[in-house]
């Protein structure tokens, strides 16, 4: 993995080096020479990586160097890089006398870079003689992995398949027994512990039983929290309270755990409810989250308690507990599993000896000891790899292991046959969040990119590529897909098994990929001996004190759930995201980070940005969503050429608009979230408006502006490439614009009063998936045929229509269907239900229903 992350660090180094060469001046043949020193090193450090698995000391101190100095020569290139962008952005005289001279300050930089680089190169030429002294072999000048998409590494990613449903395979009779216990009769407190090692699949099927239509309209209420290793009582019980009671995190945030319990119990005292308590670990997990008082009284209403556990811990439940032992799957079964993801059936068709397979494929499947998720894992590695000869060298080759082993070398297995070292890197940068995290794909995707670990691939956008190796660790089982985006058709929400993460964490330690610092676990990312390596990335998770990098050459630095974060000045950070946590002195920490690409502060309080933000050239994404800023957001943000992201609530300016003499370059932007209580003048917007009709290569824009002037539809002329597209609290709108972006597939657009009928002008959009509408007043609304060619989720919020006209034919793809506060559709409502293409409906706040 070392050999891995230096050739993403290669790959930055060549692709400054070649495109800024002729701007580097004086240090133009030294950056060549050092090209070629780092490939060389590259071919010593492929050797040495894999003999470091030896436990040789030397040889680990040697792939440190190694690492150590791809940074180093990253840093030094990319400071000149920066000065030379830095002056192509000045204004007025001194503009143009730094680009087309150099100013005193512009030739120290150089200097020092010169001067950085003769020290880099003497590094290299200690690490040859050491690699000699070693008998460490030059492999050459082996070029970087050739990564591309062909047209069959993409056509597996539609097919994929739902992790949990292929988990519940064999599980039918378990699923059908366990909700007979959850709705039956009896009107006691009573809970049922479904009691399993790792990997059997008992939140797959607590998930299936929980989400149930039976299940869900037998209890008033319900509510989902993860226990796992490490929980406090009182977070649990906010979070069942958020669900079961529909409380926001503002109005539980300073409860104490008695108040939170009083309040749980007396509502549960009315109310028929179920709380999952998934992954259990602790014995004491139920007395814990009584202690203050008893939050779950018996109310002899029915209501039901669900524990997942790998521990019987029934005897420590206060409450009458029916214990449900998971059986392994048998053979039959595990070869169903084994089989839907190895053998799925549209590759079925294009295998000639399928017998061969089967047969194979059955002694595999035994192998597996009837665990679900080492059948999902070793299905999606054979996928990969129809061969019967390779199938039976596997199974000649099966090591003698115990269960819990045995998953942990499948994973290996289909770690190292991931495609390329981009894609291992994105799969072992998932343990930087705390287990049972709920991952944001799109989010993780940016970060994945700030970090180099996507590659450009001619004809595809970063994203898209990060998306298909999002889909390929689906379709290999290494992550749980919880949820997909209906507009865009790709993941949207995953979660990473205990297993798999225990096992990511443990890797990303012993080759310095990441560390990982919590209470309750210590500090992972301190090396148990002097065979691992030091991280360049540090997760902080759950921590109370301070933040205290243990290097200042860190590059990446994540925090979870801090209740407060002191950052050290940290000038060679790339990446920073920080949620939940108070924030000190930060606006001293970033001022000088030039190399900065990721700056997300989630939930975050003490939020000053400096003045000189305009500075940081590499920015991608800034995402202060949801965090109290206290001061505004500068203008010098928008003089960022590179950003591709940017998520911002109240506390910004729009930029000013540009001068004739200045082209700013937004070509990178992707995705813009503007959200703002209040705008005080018109020259505010107008100016907003004059900077977004530069970006005509956005494809996500939400504006959620208050009040929206009309005016915002005249952008839509310049954005050819939109895709989602939402905007709030319009006024009083006489009729939609008759042109929306033809490639828009989500679009939401919420008014106070729209007074002409939308649909003939949005039914003709023919990319449009979602579609979201409020406040529309007329008396009837029409749906042409084949109008919506593609739409599948449809949600009305505030219509006063009384005849709703659809001809044959329109929507015919519908498959959600959601009513708000629709008064006066009662008519319409009665002829939607018989429309046999629609699955769900949902009324809510109609006065028939």
């Amino acid at each position: 993995m070392a050999e891995s992350a230096y050739s993403i660090v290669l790959s930055n180094v060549n692709t400054l080096a070649i495109q800024e060469t002729t701007l580097l001046c004086g240090v133009t043949l030294e950056v060549e020479s050092l090209k070629d020193e780092l490939k060389r090193l590259q071919g010593f450090l492929r050797d040495a990586d894999g003999k470091r698995r030896l436990r040789d000391e030397d040889i680990v101190v040697l792939v440190s160097q190694i690492r150590d100095v791809g940074y180093e020569a990253d840093n030094a290139i990319e400071a000149v890089d920066h000065m030379q962008k830095r002056n192509r952005l000045k204004k007025g005289f001194m503009g143009a006398i730094a680009r087309y001279a150099r100013l005193p300050s512009d030739l120290t930089t150089l200097l020092n870079v010169g001067v950085e680089i003769e020290h880099i190169k003497r590094k290299i030429s200690e690490i040859v003689e050491s690699a000699k002294r070693l008998e460490i072999v030059d492999l050459g000048n082996v070029p970087i992995e050739n990564v591309h998409v062909d047209d069959e590494f993409q056509q597996d990613y539609p097919n994929y398949q739902n992790y949990e449903e292929i988990l519940l395979v064999g599980f039918e009779g378990e699923y059908e027994e366990i909700v007979e216990k959850l709705v039956d009769t009896e009107k006691s407190l009573s809970a049922i512990s479904i009691v399993a090692m790792g990997g059997a699949g008992k939140t797959a099927l607590a998930k299936k039983v929980f989400m149930s239509c039976r299940v869900q309209e037998h209890f008033g209420k319900t509510a989902w929290v993860t226990v796992s290793q490490k929980y406090k009582g009182i977070d649990l019980l906010k979070e069942i309270m958020k669900q079961i009671m529909g409380s926001t995190d503002e109005s539980i945030d300073k409860l104490n755990e008695y108040e939170v319990g009083q309040k749980i119990h007396d509502f549960l005292l009315q109310t028929k409810c179920l709380v999952v308590l998934d992954d259990v670990w602790e014995t004491d997990t139920w007395e814990q989250l009584n202690r203050s008082i008893r939050a779950f009284p018996d109310a002899a209403n029915g209501s039901r308690i669900l524990i997942t556990t790998r521990k019987d811990i029934a005897n420590h439940v206060q409450i009458p507990t029916h214990v449900h032992p998971l059986k392994k799957l048998d053979e039959e079964k595990s070869w169903e599993l084994l089989s839907s993801k190895a053998l799925p059936s549209y590759k079925r068709s294009v295998i000639h000896d399928v017998d061969e397979f089967e047969k194979l494929g059955r002694k595999l499947a035994k192998k597996c000891d009837g665990l679900p998720l080492a059948l999902a894992l070793l299905g999606g590695y054979l996928s990969k790899h129809l061969n019967a000869r390779e199938w039976s060298d596997i199974l000649l080759d099966w090591p003698s292991t115990r269960n819990g082993q045995m998953v942990q070398n499948i994973v290996a297995r289909s770690y190292k046959d991931l495609p390329n070292h981009y894609l291992r890197s994105c799969f072992l940068y998932i343990a930087s969040y705390p287990k049972d995290y709920i991952i944001d794909v799109p989010r993780l995707i940016e970060l994945w990119i700030a970090e180099g670990f996507i590659p450009k691939i001619p004809n595809h956008k970063l994203e898209e590529t990060a998306e298909m190796y999002v889909a390929e660790l689906a379709q290999r089982s290494l992550v749980e897909v919880i949820e997909r985006s209906r507009a865009h058709g790709c993941i949207d929400i995953i979660k990473i098994h205990d297993i798999l993460h225990d096992w990511c964490a443990e890797e990303a330690r012993q080759d310095g990929f990441l560390d990982v610092k919590n209470e309750t676990t210590g500090q992972v990312g301190e090396p148990a001996s002097s065979n691992n390596l030091v991280s360049y990335r540090s997760s902080f998770q759950s921590l109370s004190n301070e933040i205290l990098p243990g290097t200042t050459n860190i590059r990446t630095l994540l925090g979870f759930e801090l209740q407060s974060a002191s950052v050290p000045k940290l000038r060679l950070l790339r990446v920073l995201s920080i949620e939940k946590s108070t924030l000190k002195d930060f606006c001293t920490v970033i001022s000088g980070c030039i190399h900065l690409r990721y700056l997300r502060l989630g939930n975050c309080g003490g939020v000053v940005l400096p003045s000189s933000i305009g500075q940081l050239l590499y920015l991608q994404t800034i995402d202060l969503r949801d965090s109290y800023l206290e001061s505004q957001v500068p203008k010098s943000l928008w003089d960022i050429p590179s950003l591709r992201n940017v998520y911002l609530d109240d506390g910004f300016s729009p930029p000013p608009p540009p001068a004739k003499s200045v082209r700013l370059h937004h070509k990178e932007l992707q995705t813009l979230f503007l959200g703002i209580s209040h705008v005080g003048t018109k020259l505010w917007f107008h100016d907003m408006v004059i900077f977004l009709r530069q970006m005509n290569q956005l494809r996500t824009l939400f504006l959620m502006i208050f009040p929206m002037p009309t005016e915002v539809f005249s952008l839509f002329a310049n954005m050819p490439h939109l895709v989602d597209i939402t905007l709030g609290q319009l006024g009083v709108l006489d009729k939609l614009p008759d042109e929306f972006p033809q490639s828009v597939r989500r679009l939401v657009l919420y008014a106070d009063v729209i007074r002409q009928d939308p649909m003939p002008i949005l039914e003709k959009l023919p990319c449009l998936v979602v579609l979201k509408l409020e406040g529309y007043e007329g008396k009837t609304m029409s749906c042409s045929a084949q109008g919506f060619p593609q739409l599948q989720e449809l949600e009305l919020h505030r219509f006063s229509v009384e005849e709703w006209r659809t001809e044959e034919g329109t929507m015919s793809k519908l498959f959600i269907l959601t009513l708000w506060k629709c008064e006066k559709m009662i008519k319409v409502c009665e002829e939607l239900l018989d429309l046999s293409y629609l699955s769900h409906v949902t009324l809510a706040e109609v006065p028939y229903f």
